[in-house]
Formats: structure tokens, sequence, C-alpha cells
């Protein structure tokens, strides 16, 4: 049986096209990974602008600074995220966390964004939703990319399962084969009584 999976399914499952179902190429999505990644690359100098500490003064909630902290290690694992699913794009599980980070980014700064034009300076606000928001079109081709993968990966799935269906079906009509008959066993000498 392990001989028919090893023979049969895994060459044909090893075999289908990454692109089958219209999954972008690995060069396409890094160049959305790339370009991701700048854009988040440039909220950095932004966030250490801010300095909600001072907003407190103000009578903002000290909520801000824990935000402001959040929305900053957001972007450094986003980052991380997108370089390490540059590196494996055909990764299921790299691909979903590199669109959560980037959404848990987007949620942290639009949070932030509030308290930033009321407590500090409100082009400042607008420039970091100016910057978040040129990412829209990158997130939008990650997300289509994940689907599209989900979806090949799912149809993958199913070829493999119905070959190994098929395979346990032709062994299963197999009539059993007959082993040969033991061969008798030595006779052993009687023990010597003397």
């Amino acid at each position: 049986m392990k001989f028919l999976l090893t023979v049969f399914i895994l060459p044909l499952a090893l075999s289908l096209p990454a692109r089958a179902q219209g999954v972008s190429a690995p060069w396409d999505i890094s160049q959305t990974l790339t370009s991701l990644a700048a854009q988040s690359q440039r909220l950095l100098p932004i966030l250490e602008q801010l300095t909600p500490e001072k907003w407190q003064a103000k009578g903002a909630p000290a909520a801000y600074t824990a935000q402001w902290r959040n929305a900053r290690n957001e972007v450094g694992y986003l980052l991380g995220a997108a370089e390490a699913m540059k590196k494996q794009p055909d990764k299921l599980t790299l691909g979903l966390e590199t669109l959560f980070r980037l959404q848990a980014v987007e949620a942290q700064v639009t949070s932030l964004t509030e308290g930033v034009r009321r407590y500090q300076n409100p082009a400042v606000g607008d420039l970091l939703v100016s910057v978040v928001s040129g990412n829209s079109a990158n997130r939008d081709q990650l997300r289509q990319y994940i689907t599209d993968l989900a979806q090949t990966k799912e149809e993958e799935f199913q070829v493999v399962d119905r070959e190994a269906q098929r395979c346990r079906g032709t062994l299963m009509r197999q009539p059993p084969t007959r082993s040969a008959p033991a061969a008798p066993k030595p006779a052993q000498a009687p023990p010597n009584t003397k």
C-alpha cells in the first residue's frame, strides 16, 4: 500500500502545477510583498514622530500609548511575515499570517489616527491614513493570492484523496495471496540422558 502511494499518488500530487487555477506566479506575489513591505516601512518614521505620552496632558486616554507601541510592533511583525512569505510563497499559513498582520497594522493605525488628529497634528493623522491606504491594492492582491492558493490546495487534496481511494479499491478487489505452507521445523534430537 505504501508502495502504491509513493509510486502513484505522490508524483501525481507533485506534478500538479501551482498555477493550475490562477494562482499568481511566485515572482508576482514576491513583487506584491516587496511593495507591501516598502509601503508599510513608510509608517515607521511617522509613528516615531508621535508623542502619545504628551497627549495625556491634553486629556488623551493612556490607551493611546499602548496603541502606539502596538502599531510599531505590528509593523515589525508584518515586515517579518512578508519576508518569510517571499521565501515560501506556496505556504498558505505564511500568506494568512501576512494578511492578518497587515490587517492588525491597519486596525492599530486607524485607531491611533483619531488621537493623532485630536492631540498632536491633523496633518500627521492624514499622512498616516494616506500611507495605510497606499497598501490597499497590495492587500487586495494578497487576499486574492491566498484565496487562489487555498482553492488550489483544496483541489490538489481532492485529487490525491480520489487517487488514494481508487488505489485502496484496487487493493481490496485483489484476491488474497496465498502464502506457501510453512516449512516443517527440523526434528530436535532427543536429550542426551547419559
